[in-house]
């Protein structure tokens, strides 16, 4: 009975994964995967959940075999692939946290810039985010959690009144559209919506390894995270039209806009505005704190056992440093950096790898029928980003089919 986890905090937990998997990816999602159209992103969103549903499970396994308090992914797969499997680890989570501080400075520059006419230029917007935020993220781990954990509540108070105003804007027309060609804007949006695989040790430190627990914990926070993807994916779609109007889906995807500003345009409420403002500044916030603290410790462990040299400061600067800058070069970057980090760090560290890992361990022709179609998938994301960003694949939101360079 003393081992038994209190129910409390279960509950709470679910609501961490919940507040990781409700980011600033919403901010994107219904953009990017909107130029497909709601069916195929409905689908796209069942079939990314499972397969990083799955990971997780193979991640929390080797979390709960080891009970490692310092358990971290560059050691987990220099166990199983070497020194070149932890350094694409490095390499990979570096893109991960580094890609998406970067979309979070930009995001909230965009969202203040775009919905308030002020006189304040965004770069001292992005510099005053930044300062306030990067300083909480350095401070005492227990004490942010615990303020997460209401600003995860609030959140999720603000989403529910958001989708109740906007959801009598919504056109079934909107909803009607399909362009399977397009799918493939969303597919790193679609990684990155369902996210939360870096706390996934605490998480089984928290549930005291206890397999079943976790797994089911894990299910619950993803599966209330599908509800409210989905839910805003249906309000976004469904309220912003297909074209390259000021509030169109094109004209958001073509300049890397986060989808509550054409959404609070098009709606023209004082109050939802001041919502939407809100919910987008607390779901960055959040996640640039949870994502910040991770760097952190990341970074600290790089330094003190790769450079040999135990500095605090070094660690912070080489955490904080280059989202900052890339930021300031690229102040519109916010899709891209997001479709950087989905479909290049996340697909990699907690699609292909853990892939591998559950090949190797496979006992059974299911589980390696299951691993390889999980190797396929990832493998099959990696090449379709790695396509666009070289320009082999010329993808247009104006037309249905592919251009493929020649």
């Amino acid at each position: 009975m003393e081992n038994r986890v209190p129910k409390i905090q279960i509950i709470s937990i679910g609501f961490l994964i919940v507040g990781n998997l409700i980011g600033a990816g919403i901010l994107a999602l219904p953009i990017n995967t909107g130029l497909a159209g709601f069916l195929p992103s409905l689908l796209g969103l069942l079939v990314t959940s499972a397969a990083m549903y799955y990971s997780s499970l193979i991640l929390s396994r080797e979390a709960v075999d080891r009970k490692e308090p310092t358990f971290n992914y560059p050691s987990l797969y220099r166990n199983y692939l070497g020194k070149g499997g932890e350094w694409v680890a490095v390499v990979a989570n570096l893109i991960i946290l580094y890609g998406l501080l970067t979309a979070y400075l930009t995001g909230i520059t965009s969202i203040i810039g775009n919905l308030f006419s002020l006189s304040v230029p965004p770069v001292y917007l992005m510099l005053g985010f930044f300062v306030v935020v990067s300083a909480i993220s350095m401070a005492d781990i227990g004490k942010i959690q615990k303020y997460i954990a209401v600003l995860v509540a609030v959140k999720c108070a603000a989403f529910v009144f958001i989708v109740f105003m906007a959801g009598g804007h919504i056109k079934s027309q909107n909803l009607s559209h399909v362009s399977w060609p397009l799918f493939t804007c969303g597919i790193p949006i679609l990684v990155t919506a369902f996210h939360f695989h870096n706390i996934i040790p605490a998480v089984c430190e928290t549930l005291r390894w206890d397999r079943k627990l976790i797994a089911r914990t894990m299910l619950l926070g993803m599966a209330l995270g599908f509800l409210m993807n989905a839910t805003w994916l249906m309000v976004g779609i469904g309220v912003l039209p297909l074209d390259n109007s000021p509030v169109g889906l094109v004209t958001a995807y073509t300049k890397n806009l986060p989808a509550t500003i054409p959404l609070a345009k098009i709606i023209g409420s004082e109050t939802f505005l001041v919502i939407t403002m809100f919910f987008a500044m607390i779901a960055i916030t959040t996640a640039y704190l949870a994502n910040g603290m991770g760097l952190i410790g990341f970074m600290d462990d790089l330094t003190s056992h790769h450079l040999k040299k135990n500095s605090p400061l070094l660690s912070r600067a080489l955490a904080f440093g280059p989202p900052l800058i890339i930021a300031l070069v690229y102040p519109d970057i916010f899709l891209k950096a997001i479709d950087f980090a989905g479909g290049f760090g996340i697909v990699t560290l907690f699609g292909i790898l853990p892939g591998i890992i559950a090949l190797r361990k496979a006992s059974s022709r299911r589980e390696k029928s299951l691993a390889v179609a999980m190797l396929l998938l990832f493998g099959a994301f990696f090449l379709l980003e790695t396509a666009q960003e070289m320009g082999m694949l010329k993808i247009s939101p104006d037309t249905e089919y592919w251009q493929v360079k020649r």
